[in-house]
C-alpha cells in the first residue's frame, strides 16, 4: 500500500442535484450520514465475510465456508438496497474503498488461514458490530424517515439470525 496516498474526502454526507419530477423527500444530511455509516459496515461485512470464506480452514469448514456466502450476500444485497435509497433520498453514497477503511467500524481480519472455531467467533463479532451500527442509527432515521428504518429492520433481522446460525456451531446448550 502507498503510504503517500491520502484518503479521499467521503461524498456520504452530500446532496444530488434534484432533478425534473423529483420533488419528494430528501435526506437530511444526519440521516444521510447515518445511512452512509450503515453502507460502510455493510461493505465491510461483504469483505471480511470474503477474506473468512477463503482462508477458514478446520472443523466443518464447508459448511462454514457456505455460510459465509450467505452473510456475504445479505451484506451486499443490503448495502445495494442503502445506497439506492441515499440515492433516491438525493444523498450520495460512498463506497470506495479508502472510505470503508477508514469509516468502518468492524475489526481488521486476520491475515492468512483461520481455524474453523476462530472465524466463527470473528464474524459472529462482525456481524454483531454491524447490527451495532443499523441499532446504533435506528431511533434517528426512524425519526425523520420510517420507510428507511423499515429497510433497517429487515436487515437486522437478516443479519441476527445469521449470527446466531453460526455462532450456534461452537456453542453448548446451557444445564438446566
Amino acid at each position: 500500500m502507498n503510504d503517500s496516498v491520502s484518503v479521499p474526502a467521503p461524498a456520504g454526507s452530500t446532496r444530488t442535484r434534484t432533478e425534473n419530477a423529483e420533488d419528494g423527500f430528501v435526506a437530511t444530511g444526519a440521516l444521510a450520514k447515518n445511512l452512509q455509516s450503515v453502507l460502510v459496515d455493510l461493505t465491510a461485512l461483504q469483505l471480511v465475510g470474503k477474506q473468512s470464506h477463503w482462508n477458514i480452514v478446520g472443523p466443518n469448514f464447508r459448511d462454514l465456508h457456505l455460510n459465509l456466502d450467505e452473510v456475504v450476500d445479505i451484506a451486499r444485497a443490503s448495502g445495494d438496497d442503502i445506497a439506492e435509497r441515499m440515492r433516491a433520498l438525493h444523498a450520495t453514497p460512498d463506497g470506495r474503498p479508502a472510505v470503508v477503511a477508514e469509516q468502518s467500524s468492524l475489526a481488521e481480519f486476520p491475515q492468512g488461514e483461520v481455524l474453523t472455531h476462530d472465524a466463527i467467533d470473528l464474524m459472529t463479532a462482525a456481524i454483531e458490530r454491524t447490527v451495532g451500527t443499523l441499532r446504533t442509527v435506528h431511533d434517528e432515521v426512524d425519526e425523520v424517515d420510517p420507510t428507511s428504518a423499515d429497510i433497517l429492520h429487515g436487515i437486522i433481522e437478516k443479519l441476527e439470525q445469521q449470527a446466531w446460525f453460526i455462532s450456534a456451531e461452537t456453542r453448548t446448550p446451557r444445564s438446566s
